[in-house]
């Protein structure tokens, strides 16, 4: 089954089945006022958060150095601030994870083992080689 599909379907039955719960023990009310808290609250921590990528970032960029863990850093924190906004709890889990500093760095590095993995796996028929050749240019 395409993931793209399981996904679009998926996440929001997860997240309706997620509120009716949640609602069912907390009240709808509170439900509704717990979401919208932690969409503010998530916004706020994804604008102090990517304010400190931008600064590390420029750090780097003064030492010489490419910011590609600050530049893939920005791009999370942006997908978190998209996941806090949808109201949701699974999405808001998410998006808190993403902000996180230390989780945030853990989920990179999941990810980027796994695609260095596949990008290996198709290295590994490759053979490097060098041409020489005998005859020179005689001028």
């Amino acid at each position: 089954m395409n993931s793209f599909f399981l996904l679009f379907i998926g996440v929001p039955a997860l997240e309706v089945f997620l509120m009716i719960k949640i609602g069912s023990k907390i009240g709808a009310l509170s439900t509704v006022s717990l979401i919208l808290l932690t969409a503010f609250i998530g916004i706020y921590f994804a604008k102090i958060e990517g304010i400190k990528t931008m600064r590390s970032g420029v750090i780097n960029l003064y030492q010489n150095k490419v910011p590609i863990y600050e530049m893939i850093s920005g791009a999370s924190i942006a997908i978190a601030a998209l996941l806090l906004i949808i109201p949701g709890f699974f999405t808001d889990t998410v998006g808190f994870l993403l902000l996180i500093p230390f989780t945030r760095r853990v989920l990179i590095n999941l990810f980027m083992k796994k695609k260095i993995i596949k990008n290996d796996d198709k290295d590994a028929n490759t053979l490097d080689g060098e041409i020489i050749e005998d005859k020179k240019d005689e001028l």
